[in-house]
């Protein structure tokens, strides 16, 4: 009977998304577009305290490829963001979803784009970080950089890049209240880590489907390890592990 395994990145992403649903990190919520579909999942993410985009309540997607985690995901934010890094089309510019090629055009090293050791969390962390910290050396969005470093070097005199921000922050309330969320506003909240409690039992199904295509591999190997035992059995004599012709 012919059997079809999962492909590995398929098994990967389930078992990241079980660890961030039992370990969340702080100021995100994790969950998948479509239960089905592992490859695309949703994201949201609360502005940190203290911050320009306190008490921001800011959608995303991240799509990863099929060959994940060798490749990079991709990040797309859905709500309207002004960031040096950030595309107009929502897409994020940061090098750690860079593919890891050898490109001295970008200025980037090539210890700081993709490997297959990253995952998930530091993706998101790393977001989280761009949002506070832009990147204004190579910018996705040359006018909101100039308006930054404006208001970076006037030491917030110059408002208007603040301004921008916070009118953005104010629209996505009535969206997390559409959504039932209640977005962190003190530090003691924001570090409260998020569980998002499963629609329906489907993922788990999902998960244990998954195990299941493990558990009939192993057992596959298994037998057939113990048919070839048999047949050894059978022979007079066994096979060296390595045939030397003199």
């Amino acid at each position: 009977m012919a059997h079809h395994s999962t492909p590995s990145s398929q098994k990967a992403l389930m078992m990241e998304l079980k660890s961030l649903q039992e370990q969340p990190v702080e100021g995100f919520r994790i969950g998948l577009v479509e239960e089905s579909d592992l490859y695309n999942w949703e994201v949201a993410i609360f502005g940190p305290p203290n911050t320009l985009y306190e008490g921001g309540y800011f959608k995303s997607h991240i799509k990863f490829p099929i060959d994940y985690p060798y490749s990079p995901p991709t990040f797309r934010f859905l709500t309207k963001m002004w960031h040096p890094n950030i595309y107009e089309n929502g897409d994020v510019c940061i090098s750690i979803l860079h593919p890891p090629i050898d490109d001295p055009q970008s200025g980037e090293l090539a210890s700081e784009r993709w490997n297959p050791t990253q995952n998930i969390r530091t993706i998101l962390l790393s977001v989280i970080s761009l949002l506070n910290e832009p990147n204004t050396f190579s910018p996705a969005n040359v006018d909101a950089s100039v308006m930054f470093r404006k208001w970076r070097d006037s030491k917030g005199k110059d408002k208007e890049y603040a301004e921008i921000i916070r009118k953005q922050v104010v629209s996505t309330v009535a969206e997390a209240e559409r959504d039932g969320v209640k977005v962190p506003t003190t530090l003691a909240e924001y570090c409260v880590q998020t569980r998002v409690p499963s629609q329906d039992s489907s993922s788990d199904l999902l998960y244990d489907d998954l195990y299941d295509d493990d558990m009939e591999e192993e057992e596959e190997e298994d037998e057939d390890e113990e048919s070839d035992m048999e047949t050894l059995d059978d022979d007079d004599e066994r096979p060296t592990p390595c045939h030397i012709r003199s």
